[in-house]
């Protein structure tokens, strides 16, 4: 039964507001991929699925204005804030090689992230209703320095930006991420009126001022729930409440050590949300290091706007949705597309040399590709990155059909190619795909190091758009008719990552990578391919050659029983071992 003041709460037609911004994505291209693997896109996929679910409206979604330097300096040094500026300060809080860091535009994402918990907590106040932003939390901020990914402490400079408005009231402070909140003891420890409650499956000895519950590693649901329900049992009474709802509490979370289900952490969201129901709340999504820590951000959501513990569907992909309702705005002919028998195709037939614009596929101009990557807000990220002038040449390589994202590096000033892709249209099996000969993801202002190391057949360092990159040649694909995408995977990790989408096309060549995941799934990735590029590994006791054979992204993946007996009986034949 919903409690009588949110009900009241619902009942006056009051919306959810959540506060976002695009910017909210971190521009770091190598830390998904670095030792931590944070996931970027995280207040993207809540945003999308939040709109898409009709769960806010377009009106709902509020942008922040950054915090400026005096709010960050009522809880952080000078000389802290100063610091800031340098590229190596931020690199070793985000644990990331410094040459990935173009420093303003990460200021800036912090700061938005900030801004956004400020004007969250006084629309809280203001409208007496609870207000999500989907980035904040940031615990681990001191007031000289930062680690943990927190570089600043967006929770005490929004409760030093209340007492300057005036706001007098005593303010609880709910911890639940995973990990101990040291940065907000450090900032708020001594202040009486402010109530610190915390639980996280890791002790860091006493913090100050901290109500604190360490778990076991492992806990499930109940024993959380359980320990949840004591600690706000002995919670003072408050007038407002900033609650950090961590998704690292995830069972399976690389940082995290707690063994919560979604459902679990659903309940655990409902239980606050009712124990807060007469007040203003902040919620914060503080950590979440797993595929699904989009889930339990859009689960709070789903939770503040409709005190729901309605699963999210499964099989919902936020990029892939996104990207298709851009897809299905774009007209053909904003892309370029030309008539079925084009001036080409006549030059072709007669021997002609070709007149016109060159196409890629016969279909994509140079305007038309920037066009969409504009849209499908490509070129944005990539100026986050640190680079401008951006520009797209087609022509042809060899047999393919090419097309070269320029750039101009914004601190070197240097003229760097960004994405180059060689495609054509190609028989494979029993369908005709978009067959890419050639992808190169390239970060000429990144560096290789520890913190990022280079993988087989890499040049340079990637951009951290992969996903971005798979979903485009999908919808190419389903732009130009064909049945899906098809490529060679030259080494084990290019299978590795597209392993959910994409298959071989031989039944026994797939059991085997299959088996092959399978025999490597508890060694790191970087040293799994490294072993199979150098031959360290081996199936049924005899050295292994890696097979790059053709991999297909059906559109419409064919049902095929016979086809799926081959594969599991490849599978069991295989054992794959490291020598």
């Amino acid at each position: 039964m919903i409690p009588q003041a949110i009900r009241q709460w619902f009942d006056r037609g009051a919306r959810l507001k959540v506060f976002y911004d695009e910017a909210y994505r971190l521009p770091l291209s190598g830390v998904e991929s670095g030792p931590r693997q944070l996931e970027t896109r995280r207040a993207d996929d809540v945003v999308h699925y939040l709109l898409a679910a009709d769960v806010v409206r377009p009106a709902d979604v509020l942008t922040p204005q950054p915090a400026s330097y005096g709010e960050l300096g009522r809880v952080h040094s000078d000389e802290y804030l100063e610091s800031l500026q340098r590229p190596e300060t931020l690199a070793h809080i985000f644990a990331v090689d410094v040459s990935d860091v173009y420093a303003d535009e990460l200021l800036r994402t912090i700061r938005l992230a900030t801004g956004g918990s400020i004007a969250g907590a006084r629309h809280a106040i203001e409208h007496r209703s609870p207000v999500l932003n989907l980035l904040g939390g940031f615990h681990h901020a001191l007031p000289t320095r930062g680690a943990g990914f927190c570089a600043v402490n967006d929770v005490a400079v929004t409760v030093a930006a209340l007492r300057a408005d005036g706001f007098l009231g005593r303010i609880a402070v709910l911890d639940l991420d995973a990990h101990p909140p040291d940065g907000t003891a450090a900032c708020l420890g001594r202040d009486a009126s402010v109530w610190l409650g915390s639980i996280s499956g890791t002790s860091w000895g006493p913090l100050e001022g901290v109500d604190e519950v360490h778990l076991p590693d492992g806990s499930t649901d109940d024993v959380y729930l359980g320990a949840l329900d004591t600690l706000l049992a002995r919670m003072p009474a408050v007038e407002f409440a900033i609650v950090l709802a961590g998704g690292d509490v995830l069972a399976g979370d690389r940082l995290g050590t707690l063994g919560l289900s979604l459902a679990g952490v659903r309940r655990r969201d409902l239980r606050v949300f009712e124990h807060f129901a007469e007040l203003p709340q902040l919620w914060l999504p503080a950590g979440g290091y797993t595929s699904h820590a989009w889930k339990v951000l859009a689960g709070s959501a789903l939770v503040l706007a409709r005190h729901s513990d309605e699963p999210i569907p499964s099989g919902f992909d936020p990029l892939a949705t996104r990207m298709k309702g851009i897809m299905r705005s774009l007209k053909p002919e904003a892309l370029g597309n030309a008539p079925l028998l084009t001036e080409a195709d006549v030059a072709d037939a007669l021997g002609l040399p070709r007149s016109g614009p060159p196409r890629l596929l016969d279909y994509y101009t140079s305007e038309g590709l920037e066009f969409a990557l504009e849209r499908y807000r490509v070129l944005p990220l990539l100026r986050r990155l640190g680079f401008e002038e951006l520009h797209l040449v087609i022509d042809r390589a060899g047999a393919y059909d090419r097309a070269r994202l320029h750039g101009t590096d914004s601190t070197s000033r240097a003229k760097v190619v960004l994405v180059e892709l060689e495609v054509e249209r190609r028989r494979v099996g029993s369908g005709t795909f978009l067959f890419v000969n050639w992808l190169s993801l390239r970060n000429p202002r990144a560096k290789f190091s520890a913190l990022r190391p280079q993988l087989p057949g890499q040049e340079v360092p990637g951009l951290g758009l992969a996903k971005e990159m798979s979903q485009l040649l999908a919808l190419m694909a389903t732009r130009l008719l064909l049945d899906g995408v098809a490529f060679r995977p030259s080494w084990f990790h290019m299978a590795w990552a597209a392993r959910h989408d994409a298959r071989f096309v031989d039944s026994r060549r797939q059991g085997r990578f299959e088996a092959l995941c399978r025999d490597v799934r508890s060694v790191p990735l970087l040293e799994a391919t490294r072993a199979v590029a150098e031959g360290r590994v081996r199936l049924n006791g005899e050295p292994y050659v890696w097979e790059p054979d053709e991999m297909v992204r059906w559109l419409k993946p064919p049902d095929d029983e016979a086809d799926r007996e081959a594969i599991a009986a490849e599978r069991e034949r295989c054992r794959f071992s490291l020598s």
